[in-house]
């Protein structure tokens, strides 16, 4: 058993951050990540998602991240993964690795007890940045056990090549169904794309007003005790380069959600049925939290309440990359917001 003042799980942006600024207040973190190598979920991206297609890679504080020649047409999942090794490299951030967090529950003389696959560590405060991505939302649709093609969530998906001629149905509404519809239009041999609701395209430069009014709406969900809502049911599309390339190749022709999967495709209520070899769940992923269930933060609504980053139910925790914070543009400022609200409570001003 180990001694700490604050852990941090996970080191993706949102955990690298959180243990940058710990570091700038005087605190020294144990990063704990159950990766093999930097990059968080990066590190698990498909190879032809490359950087011309991705969002946008924020810089981590305190080094900006150089690049170089050739850089849009490489993978991210080779990219980002680099830049966070040299980021830990020149910060000297103590990240243990591979440590998988099994349980994080009540410790002895008021610390939480983080337990791992390779001991435990006794800390005054926990940090929890494990994202997404280990946690794929399959929703459930009748007759989808019976479906003789196959079927793959998006974090399975590594490019087109593997569904040249067969026909495909893509079921989601945000950017990772539009990365896939992008790249096999023209490859499959059809593709089918059906949301649940009708796509919101936006046309304009979604300016920092816009970016706050999406991140009260979902504060105001989780400070509630809600679910965090789905990316793009806040910001909805914009025309990024995989989403031009899609429309271009015209694979947007979205359909109404279907009602159920027959043995050979799906089907709507109305009687009309699509054949298909393969359906791709684009379906988004939820917090990777199991391991916080012993310190019962749920609430009666299903979602952890949550005040900017820190947990209303347990202030020793802090949740970055959760709710508001779990986009690469609000990773850095929830990084900042935690450490500050560690070093409150290590101090003694911040009332347990």
């Amino acid at each position: 058993m180990e001694q700490t003042e604050a852990v941090v799980i996970g080191a993706g942006q949102a955990g690298l951050s959180s243990a940058y600024f710990l570091r700038r207040y005087g605190i020294e973190p144990v990063v704990l990540d159950a990766g093999h190598g930097p990059g968080g979920a990066w590190r698990h991206r498909s190879p032809t998602l490359t950087m011309e297609k991705v969002h946008g890679v924020f810089d981590l504080p305190g080094l900006v991240r150089q690049e170089a020649g050739g850089e849009p047409g490489r993978p991210a999942a080779e990219v980002v993964p680099a830049y966070y090794a040299s980021y830990e490299s020149a910060t000297g951030l103590r990240v243990v690795r591979p440590v998988r967090v099994t349980a994080v529950r009540e410790g002895a003389r008021g610390r939480l007890a983080v337990e791992t696959d390779a001991g435990e560590w006794q800390a005054g405060a926990v940090v929890n940045a494990t994202g997404t991505w280990t946690r794929p939302y399959w929703p459930y649709y009748p007759g989808a056990a019976g479906f003789r093609g196959r079927q793959l969530h998006y974090a399975a998906y590594r490019g087109p090549r593997e569904f040249a001629g067969r026909r495909v149905v893509v079921v989601g509404g945000g950017a990772s169904a539009m990365h896939v519809l992008s790249e096999l239009a023209g490859v499959a041999a059809a593709t089918v794309w059906v949301t649940r609701r009708p796509p919101v395209f936006r046309d304009d430069d979604f300016g920092t007003e816009a970016r706050r009014a999406a991140v009260a709406m979902v504060e105001s969900r989780v400070r509630a005790g809600l679910p965090p809502q789905s990316v793009v049911s806040v910001t909805g599309l914009t025309y990024s380069t995989v989403v031009r390339e899609a429309m271009d190749k015209g694979a947007l022709n979205r359909l109404p959600m279907f009602g159920r999967v027959t043995e050979d495709g799906v089907a709507w209520d109305d009687g009309t049925r699509v054949p298909a070899d393969v359906i791709v769940w684009a379906t988004g992923f939820r917090a990777a939290l199991d391991h916080l269930a012993p310190l019962r933060l749920r609430e009666p609504g299903g979602g952890i309440r949550v005040d900017g980053t820190r947990v209303i139910r347990e202030p020793r925790l802090q949740l970055v990359g959760y709710g508001p914070s779990a986009s690469t543009i609000g990773a850095n400022r929830a990084g900042r917001e935690a450490a500050r609200n560690v070093r409150a409570l290590l101090s003694g001003r911040l009332a347990a």
